[in-house]
């Protein structure tokens, strides 16, 4: 065979190569499937209290810049939650902490039982509960705190959210996610003023278009996600399967996972 004759075959059979990987790569994205499994072994802090000082329901304040002071009780601020998901999941190496949501956005993470905050002017709807250290939300009734704070002069009420109905607050997951992290992912949301069961209220979750259907209010983990953004949608709906009324029980959030 000629030299050129075989340099031809080497170069068509390297493309040929890079072709095949490529479609075998595509392929395993296309058939990649995501699940959606209760997480266990998280150990339940059912005593732990969080509680909001100097604030009633419905605070009044002329001060944008709040300086919020929260005590805790039966649980450690700062300290790694003490279970094998503390290597599993994604976890903060600050420990356990409170996740500080205002009007359902992406919720902060404080350390210190006692924060300033930027609040904008208007009718604000705050949820603030203890976290674990890889993120999900110690779930009883006296872990969360729910409070209407107006800032402002004249604060008007722009979202106009009744704090005593059924509400769907979402927490995790968020933002990016790297290497191992990318494995197993926390899926986690608080429920107010209603139940989730198989006969009652239900929670629909679409993970990049694939539908879930949740009937038991627990932490999850995401299995089986590709590299790059992934949309997760929550809804809170009623046992026809119809969203129930509510400025936050819809909620569409895009996370990243890279090598």
């Amino acid at each position: 065979m000629k030299p050129l004759h075989l340099l031809n075959v080497i170069f068509f059979t390297i493309i040929l190569c890079i072709s095949c990987k490529k479609a075998e790569k595509q392929e395993k994205k296309v058939s990649q499937k995501i699940t959606l499994q209760k997480l266990e072994n998280s150990p339940t802090y059912s005593n732990a209290t969080l509680q909001l000082k100097e604030f009633d329901n419905t605070s009044n304040t002329t001060q944008e810049t709040i300086d919020f002071q929260f005590e805790v009780k039966e649980y450690v601020l700062g300290a790694q939650t003490e279970s094998p998901n503390t290597k599993e999941l994604a976890n903060s190496k600050k420990g356990q902490h409170i996740h500080f949501i205002l009007n359902n956005q992406p919720y902060s993470a404080h350390y210190t039982p006692n924060f300033k905050k930027n609040i904008p002017e208007g009718v604000n709807h705050l949820v603030a509960f203890l976290s674990r250290s890889y993120h999900e939300s110690v779930k009883n009734k006296t872990s969360i705190v729910v409070k209407k704070l107006a800032v402002g002069s004249n604060p008007v009420d722009t979202i106009g959210i009744n704090i005593e109905a059924p509400t769907l607050i979402y927490s995790r997951p968020k933002g990016t996610y790297s290497g191992k992290d990318t494995k197993r992912i926390l899926l986690d949301f608080f429920v107010l003023n209603t139940t989730i069961t198989k006969s009652k209220n239900k929670i629909r979750a679409f993970i990049n278009n694939q539908e879930f259907l949740i009937s038991e209010w627990a932490p999850y983990a995401i299995s089986g996600l590709p590299m790059g953004k992934t949309t997760i949608i929550l809804e809170l709906i009623d046992p026809e399967g119809n969203l129930i009324p509510g400025p936050f029980n819809k909620v569409k959030r895009t996370i990243t996972l890279k090598e």
